[in-house]
């Protein structure tokens, strides 16, 4: 896959985060999903890739077949390569995610999309919470997250994160941003805390030694996300008190 942005950081995001880093000894880190974890896009993600899939090779489908939650958009991109015979070459593949990316800014407008009970209250607090940074972990390439933070006024609240064209799988990225986490404040694992609405995100925390919190307000249920014992699992974020608690007893 070809690499086409890289993670939001220092020169991409004058983010609230970095500019507290100076003040407060960093403790604990928070790392979010997007999807189905912060907010929702009712379906605009797929919407953006059926669009691209008609305007660069006239193909008509609405993807209904293919898998998105939980997975990183180049494995989904892959599984549309794979079904439609596909082979993208001579900068193809970077014009598709234009499309994407494209499509994704002019249909993800008010009032489409909505953000997830209790998700930016907590981005709130955590944010200015001293000691604590906060990043992302998604599947999400760089410009797609960033488009959809932006619908919701976010873009500024993550100082650092993990994205879709970093690496194959989830696990992987991880991995990526909890040595990150380590290099740039000092956090070991098990003071990184994932956040996350489906087993990949159990999994990834799991895969790079940090924390799983499971918040029951993707496509998983309750039940199918208690079965992977995550270190705490929540209906969702509208009441954050045991997530507070729960970090605050990590946190050292």
């Amino acid at each position: 896959m070809i690499m086409l942005a890289c993670a939001l950081d220092r020169a991409d995001l004058p983010s609230r985060q970095l500019r507290r880093r100076m003040m407060d000894a960093p403790r604990l880190a928070w790392l979010f999903d997007i999807d189905g974890t912060i907010l929702l896009t009712e379906g605009a993600s797929r919407e953006a890739f059926s669009h691209a899939l008609h305007l660069r090779h006239g193909l008509t489908d609405n993807l209904r077949d293919i898998r998105f939650d939980g997975r990183t958009e180049p494995l989904i991109l892959a599984d549309i390569a794979a079904k439609h015979g596909l082979d993208f070459s001579n900068g193809e593949e970077a014009e598709f995610w234009n499309a994407v990316f494209d499509r994704m800014r002019q249909i993800l407008k008010a009032p489409r999309g909505r953000l997830l009970p209790g998700a930016e209250a907590l981005i709130r607090r955590v944010g200015g919470e001293p000691g604590w940074v906060m990043g992302l972990l998604t599947g999400n390439m760089t410009e797609m997250a960033r488009i959809k933070l932006a619908r919701f006024g976010l873009g500024e609240d993550f100082a650092f994160g993990a994205f879709g064209e970093q690496a194959e799988n989830r696990e992987a990225l991880a991995r990526i941003v909890v040595g990150k986490v380590g290099l740039d404040y000092g956090i070991p694992p098990l003071r990184c805390i994932v956040i996350g609405d489906t087993e990949h995100d159990v999994s990834c925390a799991r895969s790079a030694g940090a924390r799983a919190v499971a918040v029951a307000t993707g496509t998983r249920t309750r039940a199918e996300l208690a079965a992977l014992e995550p270190d705490l699992l929540l209906d969702d974020l509208s009441d954050p008190a045991a997530l507070l608690d729960f970090a605050r007893s990590i946190e050292g």
